[in-house]
């Protein structure tokens, strides 16, 4: 059900209600010139100290920008679990929150991620706004310097305005990091009036991605033992 401009369902939402969702649900609701504003540059974005000065713009903007990186290990063999990962939602298949695990990732899909706020679940509407599979020059596609990323956008009816990108990149010391980015604004009265809340639960919800991102790569690497 619809209520105050959000989609609501006091029960995990069906497939059919988030169908519902987006159906109902606009287009963006942020400026058009920020759309994919969280690509990834290069691979060296990912690291280097320049984010600073594209953090700060956003913020000059009215945006809160979150970060949140964690070592999920080194090699080949890593960066493709953590990649499989991605594109399985496994990383977002907190319990609490997530995402319906067959949800295409390419850019224009539009999907829920269903989110338990104490009674109801709130289903918020995205799209895929872009995606990059990079190889850092690399001609084999595997070696040092690969990326994978993907950001998603909000729609209309979503709490907040901005965007979000899941990436994983193996650098040059050969070790495998998975990052959370997202920059974003109220949307709703509600995420107004609590919106110091909204920013933790932001930050709670980026360490239990990187959470949920190792154990699937744990689970990974014992069954290729």
């Amino acid at each position: 059900m619809a209520w105050g401009g959000l989609f609501l369902s006091f029960s995990r939402p069906s497939q059919d209600q988030q169908k519902s969702c987006l159906s109902a649900a606009g287009g963006f609701n942020y400026d058009a010139p920020l759309h994919g504003a969280s690509r990834p540059k290069s691979v060296a974005k990912l690291t280097a100290g320049d984010t600073e000065a594209s953090d700060k713009a956003l913020v000059e903007r009215g945006f809160f920008v979150n970060r949140s990186r964690v070592l999920v290990g080194s090699g080949t063999t890593t960066f493709n679990h953590a990649k499989s990962a991605l594109l399985s939602w496994k990383h977002l298949a907190l319990g609490w929150a997530n995402v319906e695990p067959d949800t295409p990732v390419k850019a224009g899909t539009r999907f829920c991620i269903c989110y338990k706020e104490l009674i109801p679940w709130v289903m918020l509407p995205l799209q895929i706004a872009y995606v990059t599979d990079g190889n850092g020059g690399n001609s084999s596609g595997h070696g040092k310097g690969c990326v994978f990323a993907y950001g998603s956008g909000t729609l209309q009816g979503h709490l907040l305005a901005g965007e979000e990108r899941f990436s994983v990149q193996l650098d040059e010391d050969d070790q495998v990091w998975y990052e959370v980015m997202s920059f974003s604004k109220p949307a709703h009265i509600l995420s107004s009036l609590c919106y110091p809340y909204v920013q933790l639960r932001q930050k709670h919800f980026a360490h239990q991605s990187g959470q949920a991102l190792l154990r699937h790569v744990a689970s990974r690497s014992r069954d290729t033992r």
